[in-house]
């Protein structure tokens, strides 16, 4: 039986607590949601007016998503160039949306978002795919100096016939710095040609490297860079297949957990993956995985994607 004090612990620090209450406070309905969109994306206040060529302050237009230059009256529009632009589905609930995925470990699936907010399931799919498209980190680059390296097969549903069987499966593979950020890639196969490429990305050279003892990985020693110079990483391997998982410092505990956690997700909450759009969902686990020191302030990170992708 859990003591009083144990059922009032919290793991997250207070500083990084962001409520539901939280949440309804700062943005109780479509106009404060409004508002922070042209904050972030013109955060001094004073927005350029295209046809005064100057900067001018811009005040909100009654009854539409727009604010009208406070000189010529020539309209903006916040929402443009966004995932917001032309829904009619209402601003709270793409924000709120955004919340719930930004504040839960394993993800928050279209349904209980069309439970939560009365929109059709239709709707709260399209949404999801809409955020999760902001979420890509497709050129990060992992600083090391110690990383692992993993595969698995996720995705899509096992077959019947047997148990084991990794058909209709997707190869995936996830590269971590040990107590730092992961990348993770669907991919067409488990093969070198596959692998290696995604340690030459994303891998800085000098990196130690660790990973099981899978064939794959011989090559990681002769890895060159785009500049045709030699990586120079270490490689070191634990063997998986003799039963060892742990050797000094040598294992793949922490990609492995990673891992674990996708699983968790897609089995349990999208219980079955598409090749379509795995990558998307991969996106969504390591966005927040690379911010999980942040507690419910993801929220306003997947928010700063939205205005940072409006300018890209």
């Amino acid at each position: 039986m859990r003591t009083r004090k144990q059922k009032q612990r919290q793991t997250i620090p207070a500083e990084l607590r962001y409520t539901v209450a939280d949440f309804n406070l700062e943005f109780p309905d479509d106009d404060s949601c409004l508002k922070y969109v042209k904050e972030q994306r013109w955060p001094d206040g004073v927005t350029r007016c295209d046809k005064c060529k100057q900067d001018r302050k811009h005040h909100r237009v009654s009854g539409r998503t727009a604010y009208a230059c406070g000189f010529c009256g020539t309209h903006i529009y916040p929402l443009a160039g966004t995932i917001f632009e032309k829904s009619t589905t209402s601003l709270k609930h793409w924000f709120y949306a955004m919340y719930l995925m930004g504040s839960t470990r394993c993800g928050i699936s279209a349904k209980q978002i069309q439970r939560e907010t009365g929109v059709t399931y239709k709707t709260a799919w399209r949404m999801f795919r809409q955020v999760r498209s902001l979420l890509s980190e497709q050129d990060l680059q992992l600083e090391g100096p110690t990383v692992e390296m993993d595969e698995t097969y996720v995705g899509g549903k096992r077959r019947l016939a047997t148990a084991h069987t990794l058909a209709n499966k997707t190869p995936v593979a996830g590269i971590v710095e040990r107590r730092g950020r992961v990348i993770a890639r669907a991919l067409p196969n488990r093969k070198g040609s596959a692998l290696l490429p995604m340690i030459r990305k994303h891998v800085v050279p000098k990196s130690t490297i660790y990973t099981d003892e899978a064939y794959a990985y011989e090559g990681i020693k002769v890895i060159r860079t785009r500049d045709g110079e030699r990586a120079n990483y270490r490689h070191r391997t634990i063997k998986h297949g003799s039963g060892v998982y742990v050797r000094g410092d040598i294992h793949t505990n922490t990609i492995e957990g990673f891992w674990s956690l996708v699983k968790r997700g897609m089995h349990g909450v999208y219980h079955s993956v598409g090749d379509k759009y795995l990558q998307s969902y991969l996106d969504e686990f390591s966005f927040r995985y690379n911010r999980r020191d942040q507690g419910n302030m993801i929220f306003k990170a997947i928010l700063q994607q939205v205005s940072q992708r409006a300018l890209d």
